[in-house]
């Protein structure tokens, strides 16, 4: 009776989405819902894609220019899209990052399952089973009268709902983050860890409302922001990086040692009915990967931290030598750009996934770097940085630049 309704044939083909730790159809949903919450989200312009393609064309010849990294081995595609676009496009660019975490995260709620206590779900009488929808992903056939062999009652089947409520709070969790981002974000590397492809996407919707809140020449805002996005692509481009950054994420999270009781606080304190609760919720899961309880965590989070740190420094730094030179109004789109970037989103959204705290000191202290390294060495030194994974600053060289120049120059 239940599958002939149509809500409940949503909801299960949602639930079955899911083939792995993450739900990303109930992923993608969210975050399209909240990138266009309350607000437009108008197609660009043919006229706006073309007109940017020919910025980004000027750019690389800059930014070659300037640091000499090498043309990327893909023509790149150059895309003006809506906030649902964005959101579309990072699912897609970030998942192989994301699929370690939430399986380490499904990982400890299976250690939960399997304690001695069980776990109390919020709501959930003893054997509940959601009516009509048949086996789901996670759902196996339970022992009769709901019990694991020699547990407490519902224990199976508390393993076997969370097996199932595991993806689908990561699904949640992240659609909320991406598309929290989605109403803020210009361009693809506004979160600016690698990605497959050879795409730059160009977010109109919330750069023309910018563009007049400031009165910015369009021309040279978008001029900086494309700037600010060969200087990422060209980096990121080279061999070593994008595997570099998916080992790093994976080697964080299969040595997180999760606080499994305060995971457990977690999932049993959400209300349902509470949106708050659900999202204070989701936010403490989204962070228990950065609580190291090691010296060999700190470490790893620390080489993490670093990558973002140098790579977003470098960013910066070509970004504003370059903009210095050839945009009249660059202190007028710096101050804007500064205020924009107070609420540290992109930050948030970093921690949000990954668990990883990026800081205005570190942001500091990977723009000094570069600013340190290229004043008293020059361009050619600095892009070194990107030779090779080994060649990536660490965070002591990044607080002292000249033990960096050492090893390097």
């Amino acid at each position: 009776m239940f599958g002939e309704v149509p809500l409940f044939r949503e909801i299960q083909r949602v639930l079955r989405a899911s083939g792995g730790p993450v739900n990303w159809e109930l992923a993608r949903q969210v975050g399209i819902a909240t990138a266009d919450f309350g607000r437009p989200d108008p197609a660009p312009s043919e006229d706006d894609r073309r007109t940017l393609a020919e910025t980004v064309r000027a750019a690389e010849l800059a930014v070659a220019d300037l640091t000499g990294l090498p043309s990327a081995p893909e023509v790149v595609e150059v895309r003006a899209v809506r906030r649902a676009q964005w959101v579309e496009e990072s699912i897609r660019g970030l998942a192989d990052l994301i699929d370690p975490i939430a399986a380490r995260l499904q990982a400890a709620m299976g250690e939960l399952a399997g304690g001695a206590g069980g776990l109390g779900l919020p709501g959930l009488p003893p054997g509940f089973a959601p009516p009509g929808f048949g086996p789901l992903p996670g759902f196996g056939p339970l022992p009769e009268g709901g019990e694991a062999a020699g547990g407490p009652p519902g224990g199976a089947m508390a393993g076997q709902l969370l097996s199932a409520i595991g993806p689908l709070l990561m699904g949640v969790q992240v659609g909320t983050v991406l598309g929290t981002l989605g109403q803020r974000v210009f361009t693809q590397y506004d979160l600016a860890v690698p990605r497959p492809g050879s795409t730059l996407l160009f977010v109109l919707p919330n750069i023309a409302p910018f563009e007049r809140d400031w009165s910015l020449p369009t021309v040279e805002l978008r001029g900086w922001l494309a700037l600010h996005e060969v200087t990422h692509r060209l980096s990121f481009a080279r061999p070593w990086v994008r595997g570099h950054v998916v080992g790093l994420v994976r080697d964080l999270a299969e040595h997180a040692e999760i606080d499994l009781a305060g995971l457990q606080q977690t999932i049993e304190a959400v209300d349902p009915s509470n949106p708050e609760s659900m999202q204070e919720a989701l936010r403490r899961v989204g962070n228990l990967l950065g609580e190291a309880g090691t010296d060999e965590q700190r470490l790893r989070i620390a080489r993490l931290r670093a990558f973002v740190a140098a790579a977003e420094g470098y960013g910066d730094h070509v970004t504003e030598a370059l903009a210095d030179r050839m945009l009249r109004s660059h202190a007028q789109i710096r101050e804007a750009l500064l205020r924009h970037r107070e609420g540290r989103h992109s930050e948030q959204a970093l921690a949000d996934l990954f668990g990883l705290e990026i800081s205005d000191e570190h942001h500091r202290l990977g723009r000094a770097f570069c600013e340190t390294v290229a004043e008293s060495a020059g361009e050619a030194t600095l892009v070194r940085m990107w030779d090779s994974s080994e060649a990536m600053p660490s965070m002591p060289e990044l607080e002292e630049p000249r033990l960096w120049l050492a090893r390097t120059a």
